[in-house]
């Protein structure tokens, strides 16, 4: 069969980022990898793309085509999916991602066929034997079909991880970035985190334990990668001080030479200072914390397994050893503008070289969402605006306007105090900075926007 997979255009992520981070659509290219062998499959980024869909329909003319969602995508999904199916009512559509996993009922639609809450190869080969064959499929493990009243089983799944095929996505490649680091691919050595912060998506997608990949397999993607820079987007790449160091190893032993960034929690780096000092010199160049808040209430709350003595350590740490930092933060509604002022000292204290906030979001499907039901600012069906960058709980100690004009002021400070130029100028270059210049104008200006409504 022929076989179109789309990642359909959006706002890049990151509110105050901009373009910094436009990663390659690695689930795709795993669902390319897992059907390549048996249909001809092609990958359409759209947010590359300077053709059109129809255009695109026109020259593959494929059987099935396959759409990736985010959270925010929703609309964007089922636009595309009904432009297929007004193009050609034939043509089989699919959708999965992390909208797909959360919030499948968003999809079931008439212009959407089959809804993946979640990929592996054997309901793929399963679900595919039965296209092939112009046969109705029965209810398969982890996809809900319009044919069977968006039904599905109730055994618990994941996406699988196989090797991606990347050669697939060539001509975008140049393109995809991750905060400043351009090109960058992406990959992943572990699935799931026992960190279970009460706010994260991730392991309640993977599950609350690490489940690793084997070290050879993990090796022979970073072979196989040519990118110089690689993101690890494992939940915490630092959790485990052994595979760390075996990667460290094989690294020296192979004389490879790249540039890692990692997301890390503040007890991983805290627990394995010596294997990370080696790491810092075979690559490991950025970390993405979370530092989250500076009230020790809050980091319980949050179940964070770290103290705001920790951060002050481990920020302390990741100094001397000149290992950057890209901090993150959440601003939760029930701050006041004493607590605006606290967080800004707080930051100042740890003194990352780049820092991030976004306000607290109950994502709708999760527990936090019924905790903040009652102060909800928005609707679950609005689901453009579940994005990181706008307030969906009612603040508790100052007006929704007043809060707003709180956010502005620490952007204005995160931006032009806080986050350092000079260094992202000697990272990046003055290409990147004014990209970064101008995503933080426009969540200025988004800001504003919302502060007057």
């Amino acid at each position: 069969m022929k076989v179109l997979l789309v990642r359909p255009a959006r706002i890049k992520q990151a509110v105050t980022l901009g373009e910094f981070m436009y990663s390659e659509p690695i689930g795709l290219e795993m669902v390319y990898a897992m059907l390549e062998n048996q249909h001809h499959v092609e990958i359409v980024d759209m947010m590359s793309e300077k053709i059109t869909l129809e255009d695109k329909l026109k020259a593959f003319q494929p059987e099935v085509v396959g759409i990736t969602s985010l959270c925010i995508d929703v609309f964007a999904v089922r636009a595309l999916a009904e432009a297929v199916k007004k193009y050609d009512p034939s043509i089989i559509t699919m959708v999965g991602g992390t909208q797909s996993f959360l919030n499948p009922e968003a999809f079931f639609t008439e212009t959407i066929d089959h809804v993946m809450k979640y990929t592996n190869t054997e309901n793929m080969t399963t679900l595919f034997g039965y296209l092939q064959r112009g046969e109705q499929p029965p209810i398969i493990h982890g996809i809900c079909s319009g044919v069977n009243d968006f039904k599905t089983t109730d055994k618990c799944g994941m996406n699988q991880y196989v090797h991606p095929n990347r050669k697939a996505t060539a001509k975008y490649r140049r393109q995809y970035s991750y905060f400043g680091y351009r090109p960058c691919a992406i990959m992943g050595t572990s699935q799931g985190c026992s960190k279970t912060c009460s706010f994260c998506l991730r392991w309640r997608i993977e599950g609350a334990t690490e489940r690793y990949l084997p070290m050879d397999f993990v090796k022979e993607e970073i072979r196989s990668i040519e990118e110089d820079n690689i993101m690890v987007f494992d939940n915490d790449f630092l959790h485990n001080g052994d595979r760390i160091e075996e990667l460290c190893n094989f690294l020296q032993e192979e004389g490879i030479h790249k540039n890692f960034i990692c997301y890390a929690s503040v007890n991983s780096i805290l627990s394995n200072k010596e294997v990370i000092k080696r790491f810092t010199k075979l690559g490991l160049s950025t970390v993405l914390v979370g530092y989250e808040t500076f009230k020790e209430e809050e980091l319980k709350k949050y179940q964070k397994k770290s103290s705001t003595d920790d951060n002050l350590n481990a920020s302390q740490f990741l100094k001397e050893i000149g290992l950057d930092v890209w901090a993150s933060f959440m601003i939760h509604p029930d701050w006041s503008v004493a607590d605006f002022k606290e967080f800004r000292r707080y930051l100042k204290k740890l003194n990352p070289e780049i820092s991030t906030f976004s306000p607290l979001t109950p994502f709708p499907n999760l527990p936090l969402y019924n905790e903040y039901k009652d102060r909800l600012l928005i609707q679950k069906e609005e689901y453009e605006k579940w994005s990181f960058g706008q307030v969906t709980i009612n603040p508790s100690k100052m007006s929704l306007r007043k809060y707003y004009y709180e956010i502005l002021k620490t952007i204005l400070y995160v931006n032009l105090v806080r986050n350092n130029i000079l260094y992202m100028i000697s990272r990046f270059g003055i290409t990147s900075i004014l990209r970064l210049f101008k995503g933080s104008i426009k969540a200025f200006i988004k800001y504003i926007q919302l502060m007057m409504q």
